[in-house]
């Protein structure tokens, strides 16, 4: 049990799952746990605006800016793209999300209470409407289209070569 001079390498080998599980307990004591934040986008409806710096500025592999000249346009654009979009959202939000909730509150309103009961008037009245269709297309189309296939049912085309 005198001093030892060799230096010990002791690791631990854990599972993703396995150290989370053992960190729990420890985040948890803090209190201040933040949950991720609720998907706004849940249906992808915008998809098309994931739109990244690579998406937009793509230097091919002949021709390249230097290192610093293309870190710092990254960053420009990723700070210039998450302030502008932060400003407008704080100016317009409020102001169009209140136009928005009266034009689709009104058309909610006039579907419900114009447009469906328009159609379903029409759908009881369209039975009665197609008797009387029937009936005239009997009387006047039918036998119109009857004649003319007797008479351009005579016609012979006969094809010949000079």
């Amino acid at each position: 049990m005198g001093l030892e001079k060799e230096k010990l390498d002791t690791s631990i080998i854990m599972d993703e799952d396995e150290f989370n599980r053992s960190i729990e307990p420890i985040l948890s004591k803090k209190g201040n746990v933040y949950a991720a934040s609720p998907d706004r986008d849940p249906n992808d409806i915008n998809a098309h605006l994931k739109v990244g710096f690579e998406d937009v500025i793509a230097e091919p592999i002949s021709t390249h800016s230097f290192d610093r000249v293309w870190i710092g346009s990254h960053a420009a654009f990723e700070l210039v793209k998450f302030i502008f979009y932060r400003l407008l959202t704080t100016l317009l939000a409020v102001p169009v999300a209140f136009i928005l909730g009266i034009v689709f509150g009104v058309l909610s309103c006039v579907h419900i209470w114009l447009v469906m009961p328009m159609i379903q008037s029409f759908m009881m009245l369209l039975p009665s409407v197609q008797v009387v269709w029937r009936s005239l297309t009997g009387i006047l189309v039918t036998p119109l289209f009857h004649s003319m296939g007797k008479v351009l049912s005579s016609i012979q085309v006969k094809t010949t070569e000079n």
